[in-house]
């Protein structure tokens, strides 16, 4: 596709990745699995080796696949070039292992997706990496979290349980300023509602399990880096031998097709359910960050294009059962711990559980939303009945 960083991200999910005229004409790259990769020459082989060949020198390097979903995420988000991996967490944790030594301190967001948490405490600390967490509404006060050695910051914005919209240029000014990198989990909002790059990030992960896939099916992440951090990541990429599958990425860049029409479908439901819930009497607090009027809504305005459809909301304090009651009779809710799917899917969380460097006191039971592309209207319904049954 030529020059197309001239056309709109709706038009680019469409186009970036694929060379019909390299496939016989196939609308898709195709499905290629390899592992062994042969040349015809000794010359060949051992320009190959030393990374000077212009094909593979072996399949885990990245089949075609592979590398048109990479380039396709990379110019999507407006990164150097991106990496496929074989998970979220995968991605979210590649990047600390690559840019952090031992000796090193790490700043990481109080709000932090809960595995990334886990491999900070028990694996960074073991190889000798110090971790710190930060109360995600810093913004630039961040600062007075800083050491002589901290070299990364991992924001998460907005977080997939508290739902804090951070304050990511700030970060990233204060961060570099004492020669940090800053590395940002962009799931929620995707490279199509958060320009990561444009506000200062280093690098930007994905778990594109969710919104990319689109459909439940494939686990996957994506790294992006800029130029500074590249060698790095790919160096470790390579070595550890973490490459996706290619079917996972055929998946992956089959739900990139799709992926503006239903963030925008799936934007419009949740803030009309959003809109809905927050005239519930049962409900103490809806945690949406495109809803006026909610926490972090004047940020997420300022740095956003978009919303996705997974938000929190706080209820009114009530009993266990009648919580259990309410979910275990919903028919279009799944519960399911996952999101970004064309299903909707509800749980309850237990954010408190997992701070150290903030409290989080909701007032009341908190419950997680991911909106699908169902009709809103019989979701409501579906939630009306959950609700009859809440007060027992």
């Amino acid at each position: 596709m030529s020059r197309p960083r001239r056309y709109r991200p709706a038009t680019l999910v469409g186009h970036l990745g694929r060379s019909p005229r390299k496939w016989l004409g196939a609308v898709n790259t195709p499905v290629l699995r390899a592992s062994t990769i042969v040349f015809p020459t000794v010359a060949e082989l051992h320009a190959s080796a030393r990374g000077e060949h212009p094909g593979l020198s072996y399949g885990l390097h990245g089949l075609p696949t592979v590398t048109d979903l990479q380039a396709a995420v990379a110019e999507l988000e407006g990164g150097h070039a991106a990496l496929a991996v074989p998970s979220g967490l995968t991605a979210s944790t590649l990047p600390l292992l690559a840019l952090l030594q031992p000796g090193d301190h790490v700043l990481v967001t109080d709000s932090v997706y809960g595995p990334t948490r886990r491999f900070c405490d028990l694996h960074l600390q073991r190889l000798g990496v110090q971790v710190g967490y930060y109360d995600p509404l810093l913004g630039g006060r961040i600062e007075r979290e800083f050491r002589a050695n901290t070299r990364l910051v991992f924001v998460e914005s907005p977080g997939s349980l508290t739902f804090e919209v951070q304050d990511v240029p700030a970060i990233a000014a204060v961060a570099h300023a004492h020669g940090a990198w800053v590395v940002m989990d962009n799931t929620w909002a995707t490279p199509l509602f958060f320009r990561a790059f444009e506000h200062g990030v280093d690098v930007s992960v994905h778990a594109a399990t969710k919104y990319i896939g689109g459909h439940s099916d494939v686990l996957l992440g994506l790294v992006v880096g800029n130029e500074a951090t590249w060698p790095a990541l790919h160096r470790l990429w390579t070595d550890m031998g973490v490459t996706a599958s290619t079917d996972d990425c055929f998946l992956a860049l089959r739900g990139l097709r799709t992926l503006a029409a239903r963030l925008d479908r799936q934007q419009a439901s949740g803030l009309t359910l959003a809109r809905w819930l927050r005239e519930r009497p049962e409900v103490r607090e809806v945690l949406h960050p495109g809803l006026p009027g909610a926490r972090g809504h004047d940020l997420w305005k300022r740095d956003f294009r978009g919303a996705s459809s997974l938000f929190g909301v706080v209820l009114r304090p009530v009993a266990p059962e009648r919580i259990a009651a309410m979910l275990d009779g919903l028919e279009l809710f799944s519960m399911g711990y996952s999101w970004g799917g064309y299903e909707s899917l509800l749980i309850p969380t237990t954010p408190e559980s997992a701070r150290t460097a903030t409290v989080w006191k909701p007032g009341g039971p908190c419950l997680r939303f991911a909106v699908g592309l169902e009709d809103p209207e019989d979701l409501i319904e579906d939630l009306e009945a959950g609700f009859a049954r809440l007060q027992g």
